[in-house]
C-alpha cells in the first residue's frame, strides 16, 4: 500500500492475533484495582485527604508534589531492572488488602497479651495508645480497626520489618519473596525524568506567602528507616508538619477515628512492635517521646525478650504454612485476613496452571460483583472446578465471606479426586468451612 498506510498480510495478522491471545489473562482487573486502593489508602494515612491538601493550597501545587513523590516511591516496590512489574498471573495465589497472621500457641498468646497490656498502661492519663506486634512479616497482635490494621500492616511489611530494612528486593509483603525477576510478561518501561524539588515553594506570591515553603514527607522512600542503637527505628528524612518543625517522629492518620498519631517502632531480632501515640496527648514533642521510649524499654524489655523467644521457638520457617500436594489461597474477606502457599512452592506451578487460575478468579470476581448488586445483604455460595490445559485442576469455593482458591497439578486424576482433596483440606485446615456437607 502506497503512502503512510499499511496492510497486514495474513501471516502478520496471525502473529498479531497470537500475541493478543497470549496477553489475555495476564492481569486480573480486581488485582490492579486493589493496587490503586492500596496506594490511595497509604497516601491518606500519611498525608490526609486530597481535599484537605487542596484547602491548604488552592492552586493544587502541594497536592501535585505530594502525589508525585508518593506514587514514585510506591512504584519502586514493583521495579525489576528498568521495568515496572504490575501484579500479573504469577500473583494469582496472593490477595492484596489483607493481613497475614502468625499462628501462635496458648503460652505465646498469653505472653503477647501481657506485653500489649503493659504498653497500653504506659500512656498518659486516659489516652489510648494503639499497637501492632509483628513477627517476621506476619501479624501477631493488633488493637486497631480492621481497615487501619491492613493499612499499617501493609506499610510495616513494605518498609519497617527486619526483612524490609535489610532486603534490597522489591517486595510488598512476605508473599513476594519469590524471584520476581523471572516475570517479564506485561512489563511497563520506566523512563527517568526531571523531578520537582523535595521542598515545594507555594505559588502564592503575596507578601504573607512569598517565603512559605513546604517540606514533602516521603514515608515510602526505601532508605528512610534505619535501626538505632536503642532498638527504635529512626526515620532519617521525615519532613515535619509546619506546625511542629522540630519533630523527627513520623505521624499518620487513623482512618477510624481521624486522629493523628506518632509512629514509634521498636525491634528486637524478628519482633517488631509498633506503638501509636496520639499527637494531642504529647505536650513537649520529641523530648516527651524520648522519655516515653525510655520508659517503654525499662518496663517491657523482659516481656519483649520472652515474647520473641516463644514465637521463635514455635516458628516453622518460611514453609510453615505449606501443605504437601496443595497450592492454595485462603481469604477471609470479613476479617481482611489471608493465608497462602509459600512463594517458593508457588513457583513450582506451571504457567498454564497460573493462567487458568487467573482466568478463573477473573470470572469469580465478575460473579461476586453481580451477586452483590442483586443482593448486597447476603454472600452467596459459589463453587467452580475446571481442568486446565495441562490437566491440572483449578478450584474456587466461596462461602459465608470466605474464599478458597486451589491448584492441584496431578495429571489424569478425576473430578472426584479433586473434590475429595478439597474436602480433606477444608476439614483439616479450615474447620470444615468449605465442606459441601
Amino acid at each position: 500500500m502506497d503512502g503512510h498506510g499499511a496492510i497486514l498480510t495474513s501471516h502478520q495478522s496471525d502473529k498479531v492475533a497470537e500475541k493478543n491471545k497470549k496477553s489475555e489473562g495476564i492481569w486480573r482487573v480486581d488485582a490492579l484495582t486493589k493496587v490503586l486502593k492500596e496506594v490511595h489508602s497509604l497516601f491518606v494515612m500519611f498525608h490526609g485527604s486530597l481535599r484537605a491538601l487542596i484547602e491548604k493550597d488552592a492552586s493544587g501545587g502541594i497536592v501535585r508534589v505530594h502525589l508525585y513523590y508518593f506514587i514514585i516511591d510506591y512504584l519502586n516496590n514493583f521495579i525489576v531492572g528498568n521495568k515496572v512489574q504490575l501484579p500479573s498471573f504469577h500473583d494469582c495465589l496472593k490477595e492484596r488488602g489483607t493481613v497475614q497472621m502468625l499462628t501462635v500457641g496458648r503460652e505465646a498468646a498469653i505472653a503477647v497479651q501481657s506485653l500489649v497490656g503493659t504498653m497500653e498502661s504506659l500512656c498518659v492519663g486516659n489516652t489510648a495508645c494503639d499497637s501492632l506486634v509483628l513477627f517476621q512479616d506476619l501479624l501477631v497482635s493488633t488493637t486497631l480497626s480492621p481497615d487501619d490494621t491492613v493499612n499499617l500492616f501493609t506499610y510495616a511489611v513494605m518498609r519497617l520489618t527486619p526483612h524490609a530494612l535489610s532486603s534490597s528486593t522489591n517486595s510488598w509483603s512476605y508473599l513476594r519473596k519469590s524471584t520476581v525477576s523471572q516475570v517479564s510478561t506485561g512489563s511497563v518501561l520506566l523512563t527517568a525524568g526531571s523531578a520537582p524539588g523535595e521542598i515545594y515553594a507555594s505559588g502564592d506570591t503575596s507578601p504573607d506567602n512569598r517565603s512559605l515553603r513546604y517540606h514533602v514527607p516521603r514515608p515510602l522512600r526505601r532508605e528512610n528507616w534505619t535501626k538505632g542503637k536503642d532498638g527504635f527505628l529512626v526515620c532519617e528524612s521525615w519532613a515535619a508538619e509546619i506546625a511542629d518543625p522540630v519533630s523527627k517522629t513520623p505521624t499518620l492518620l487513623l482512618q477510624k477515628t481521624g486522629e493523628r498519631v506518632y509512629l514509634c517502632v521498636y525491634q528486637h531480632k524478628n519482633l517488631s512492635i509498633i506503638l501509636l501515640i496520639p499527637v494531642n496527648s504529647v505536650i513537649s514533642g520529641e523530648q516527651w517521646l524520648s522519655m516515653m521510649k525510655q520508659q517503654l524499654l525499662e518496663n517491657v524489655s523482659l516481656k519483649i525478650l520472652k515474647v520473641e523467644e516463644r514465637l521463635t521457638r514455635g516458628w516453622g520457617g518460611e514453609n510453615a504454612y505449606h501443605v504437601k500436594g496443595y497450592r492454595y489461597l485462603l481469604v477471609d474477606s470479613d476479617r481482611s485476613i489471608s493465608r497462602a502457599s509459600p512463594p517458593g512452592k508457588v513457583t513450582t506451578l506451571s504457567k498454564d496452571s497460573l493462567l487458568a487460575l487467573t482466568k478463573l478468579r477473573e470470572e469469580v470476581d465478575i460473579e461476586k460483583k453481580r451477586k452483590k448488586e442483586d443482593d448486597p445483604q447476603h454472600d452467596k455460595d459459589l463453587e467452580v472446578c475446571i481442568r486446565a490445559g495441562n490437566n491440572a485442576w483449578v478450584i474456587a469455593r466461596l462461602t459465608r465471606g470466605k474464599e478458597l482458591y486451589m491448584v492441584l497439578e496431578k495429571a489424569n486424576e478425576t473430578l472426584l479426586y479433586a473434590s475429595d482433596a478439597v474436602e480433606k483440606f477444608s476439614s483439616r485446615y479450615c474447620d470444615g468451612a468449605f465442606s459441601l456437607d
